[in-house]
């Protein structure tokens, strides 16, 4: 660089190269990958996390305390987005999303965690000098120096409308969710402010990673030799990781003799097979099989009754993750990539069904955080036609006299009961079975016949649950 093009400098003030700070700029390169691809941080932070162990920067806190701060970040986005706003003299569109970025990291640090303030706000500053530059280093400095004047608490009293004035918006600033979900939780809850405050408090708790023991395949107490594992709350084939961990080290998991699946869903998978049925139970179908912890649930369950499962997934490179979840079940199974609203099966050909339908995933909200922010209303309309047919096609797939169990991740009322409800009427030989029975133990299921979790009742995602039953 020629002398001309140098940046003159202030007497008495050298220049100071940035000190890159591996932890923050992995977190910060996480969050751009949510921001810029529409990736997930649950797909994004794992290859990175391994990458920088392999360099030798990390060792296992760092790893921590850059979970902690991408999660962290993302969960409480739209509190820290108000807080923001409160701070700058611009709209917050207007700024930069690199800058917003970094913003947002050293909020979380001043609000969400116990750093020290002078070190949240010198590291972001940091941060912001090695990928923004020294200008908008500035910038961020004066900003998080007004977020630091004020704790989490103070700034909700200043930034979220009274609760009196409006309800939702004012839960949707506290607990960080979008108004329009907020609304749709509660609805979906029926009334009441401590149910929903307990709701949206669980969606920004981190989740535990929790273990499956295929039957056949593993145990729960070869699980149960894990550091801090613990019983599952309600599955009998469930094994909770209580300090996190890294499932890929255990080596029932490497070997596909285990998986991750949350409770709920092995919920979903047990309560399908133990309904009572007249007649044969040889053939069962997963038709929305992707990517595979039920498919590999139901058919070990199978397995030990001497049926067969067909897995079918529209998405072939979905189908291919369920035929590796499958690989090594003891009794006979088939994986197909399939329409499942154009089966290639006749109807009338299975003795039970599960159709866990694509949904908005709104139950997930505690593994997905982002997820949050990118949904939107009409997102709905356009999931409502398959989730309808594809239960259409599920009750055309099994015999009279056989179940269907119609799942999704999600509790909105529009991709539960309305589908349910809206097919039966078209669907007249067909009825509903009250589920609660086939969740023994698990308390808090509501009048029935279907099932709704929740987070904050049974630590689960929220996945609902309607078993029906084909009478003609």
């Amino acid at each position: 660089m020629s002398d001309q093009h140098r940046r003159p400098r202030k007497p008495g003030k050298p220049y100071r190269r940035p000190q890159k700070d591996p932890v923050r700029m992995l977190a910060f390169e996480a969050l751009r990958a949510v921001d810029e691809r529409d990736a997930y941080a649950n797909l994004v932070l794992p290859p990175l996390l391994r990458k920088a162990r392999q360099s030798g920067d990390f060792d296992g806190r760092d790893a921590a305390l850059a979970t902690e701060l991408v999660y962290g970040t993302l969960r409480r986005q739209g509190t820290y987005d108000a807080v923001i706003a409160a701070c700058v003299d611009r709209p917050l569109r207007e700024v930069d999303p690199p800058v917003l970025d970094v913003l947002s990291l050293g909020v979380h640090q001043l609000l969400g965690t116990r750093i020290p303030t002078h070190a949240a706000v010198s590291a972001s500053v940091e941060l912001a000098r090695v990928v923004l530059g020294d200008g908008r280093a500035k910038f961020v400095n004066a900003v998080l120096r007004k977020v630091a004047q004020h704790d989490l608490d103070g700034w909700i009293e200043k930034v979220a409308p009274p609760y009196e004035d409006d309800p939702e918006d004012h839960l949707a600033v506290v607990h960080s969710h979008p108004r329009w979900i907020v609304s749709a939780l509660w609805d979906s809850l029926g009334g009441g402010r401590a149910g929903i405050e307990d709701l949206l408090a669980a969606d920004n708790e981190r989740p535990e990673v929790t273990l499956v023991a295929r039957p056949g395949r593993s145990t729960t107490e070869e699980l149960l030799g894990e550091e801090a594992a613990v019983p599952g709350r309600w599955s009998p084939y469930a094994v909770r990781l209580t300090e996190g961990g890294e499932p890929g080290a255990i080596e029932a998991v490497r070997e596909g003799r285990a998986g991750v699946q949350d409770e709920g869903s092995q919920l979903v998978a047990l309560a399908l097979a133990n309904v009572p049925l007249d007649g044969p139970d040889g053939k069962w179908l997963d038709g929305c099989a992707g990517p595979g912890g039920k498919a590999a649930l139901l058919a070990a369950l199978a397995a030990e009754r001497g049926a067969v499962v067909l897995a079918s997934e529209k998405q072939p490179h979905r189908a291919a993750l369920v035929a590796r979840a499958l690989d090594g079940n003891p009794g006979p199974y088939q994986v197909i990539a399939a329409d499942g609203t154009r089966p290639p099966w006749r109807p009338g050909s299975f003795d039970r069904v599960l159709m866990d339908v694509p949904c908005t995933g709104l139950g997930a909200l505690r593994r997905r955080p982002e997820a949050r922010w990118r949904r939107r209303p009409d997102d709905l309309e356009g999931f409502a036609p398959l989730q309808r047919g594809l239960l259409t096609t599920a009750l055309d797939s099994v015999r009279v006299g056989g179940i269907v169990g119609y799942a999704t991740c999600s509790p909105h009322l529009a991709e539960t009961r309305a589908v349910v409800d809206d097919v039966l009427k078209q669907h007249p030989a067909a009825e509903l079975v009250d589920a609660r029975p086939f969740l023994p133990g698990v308390p808090a299921l509501g009048d029935g016949p279907d099932v709704q979790l929740w987070p904050h009742l049974h630590g689960t995602d929220a996945m609902y649950l309607a078993l029906i039953r084909r009478t003609g």
